[in-house]
């Protein structure tokens, strides 16, 4: 059999049509169950490359997935994950978001950083991270698994870069010295109805310690951060699913309020 190293290109393929088909998949560890997390990793930059590419995007920042305990828990591992954010997934309040263009969305409150000076190394602290921060935001992230029913595994959803599609950032920016960054309370509505309600607490215990995290990562394989990047720090509560003619609202204690409306 052919090694998976060999295939690369062919799940790169894979995966970057299904989010332009707008069509959902079976997972790619069904064919290759003993693709590793380097490998993931891997297969993620092809993949980012190759929608770099496409759309003649750039990228603008990262986002963090499984920053929850309880979450990490759930996938039977004990660390967070990263993606990477690109100018065509940055979506603006006051226009809606065209769902036509989406397999089986939903959408998580978090908290956007954005870096005052880059960051890079492999013994990044959280303190490290708050005097990088320029400002903090109020955030929506949209994600969309291509795999059928949203199941996968750890290498899955990393090989699909952490199931990012779009994210909305708040118009509030505030200086992070002005607010208890690790315990900002947080209320989601749906069509007025209250959905969700979490805390900054809940990503990794503060948000900057889940950045430090990403950063060391991103350091041991030669990347890093540069200033006027935005940071997703990671989901403050479960998402929730939406659709066409649907409004979700988060209020954030502090950092006001961010918005989303689906056509």
């Amino acid at each position: 059999m052919t090694q998976v190293k060999d295939n690369h290109k062919e799940i790169i393929d894979y995966l970057f049509c299904a989010e332009r088909d707008v069509r959902e998949v079976t997972k790619v560890t069904d064919d290759y169950p003993a693709l590793t997390v380097q490998e993931a990793y891997e297969i993620q930059d092809g993949l980012l490359e190759r929608r770099l590419q496409e759309k003649g995007a750039k990228t603008i920042g990262v986002k963090l997935g499984l920053t929850s305990k309880a979450k990490q828990k759930m996938m039977g591992v004990d660390e967070a994950i990263y993606g990477y954010l690109h100018s065509d997934m940055l979506e603006l309040e006051w226009e809606p978001v065209d769902s036509s263009k989406l397999i089986h969305p939903k959408v998580e409150p978090e908290i956007a950083f954005m870096l005052g000076e880059d960051l890079q190394g492999v013994d990044v602290t959280a303190e490290d991270v708050m005097r990088a921060t320029k400002c903090i935001a109020p955030a929506l992230e949209v994600i969309d698994s291509r795999y059928k029913d949203f199941r996968f595994t750890l290498v899955d959803v990393i090989a699909d870069n952490c199931s990012s599609v779009k994210f909305v950032v708040g118009s509030k920016w505030v200086s992070p010295e002005t607010i208890d960054v690790g315990n900002i309370g947080m209320v989601m509505s749906k069509n007025g109805k209250v959905e969700q309600t979490g805390s900054s607490a809940a990503v990794l215990g503060h948000p900057a310690t889940a950045i430090a995290w990403a950063v060391n990562e991103l350091g041991a394989r030669g990347k890093g951060l540069k200033k006027g990047d935005i940071i997703l720090s990671g989901a403050m509560s479960e998402a929730i699913a939406f659709e066409a003619g649907d409004t979700i609202v988060a209020d954030f204690d502090g950092l006001g309020t961010v918005s989303m409306s689906v056509k």
